[in-house]
């Protein structure tokens, strides 16, 4: 059995588990009384079924993995060294300009931009919810006028 499922799927381990499975069916399972008895021929069958099985499931898991492989694969590419550093260097230009604005502006911008409601926001910062969208247009405008002083090169 061992020679021959190794042939078929051609991992020594596997091959080793799948001999083992078919003669734990044998003994869990075996053929029916009513059947003339070929014990030979139906262990070949269970180990082929097996056999087959497992090549399917290892073909069906490859297949995810290279696909999934695939999208983390590009996403390290696209970040090499220099973009890191860039990236790196915009959170740390945004945290200082943060830092600088006034307090209740800077809750503002980051309160809404990690994705807060209008009414989460009054509630959280005590304040009215018709009055936060005049305040919140102004922390914006604060917001990009000292960023694009402090980086000329932005885009708008």
């Amino acid at each position: 059995m061992y020679a021959f499922l190794l042939r078929l799927v051609g991992d020594p381990a596997e091959a080793e588990d799948l001999a083992l499975e078919t003669f734990m069916r044998l003994y869990q399972r075996p053929p029916g009384d009513d059947q003339p008895l070929n014990i030979g021929g139906w262990l070949h069958r269970v180990a082929t079924n097996l056999g087959l099985n497992a090549i399917r499931s290892l073909k069906r898991r490859l297949k995810y993995e290279l696909e999934n492989g695939k999208g983390v694969l590009q996403e390290h590419l696209a970040n090499n060294p220099a973009e890191l550093f860039a990236a790196e260097e915009e959170h740390r230009l945004v945290r200082q300009i943060l830092a600088e604005m006034n307090p209740r502006q800077s809750q503002l911008l980051i309160l809404r931009h990690s994705g807060m409601a209008y009414r989460e926001i009054a509630h959280t910062l005590d304040l009215s919810a018709t009055s936060l969208g005049p305040l919140l247009l102004r922390a914006e405008t604060e917001f990009e006028r000292r960023y694009r002083a402090a980086n000329p090169e932005a885009e708008k």
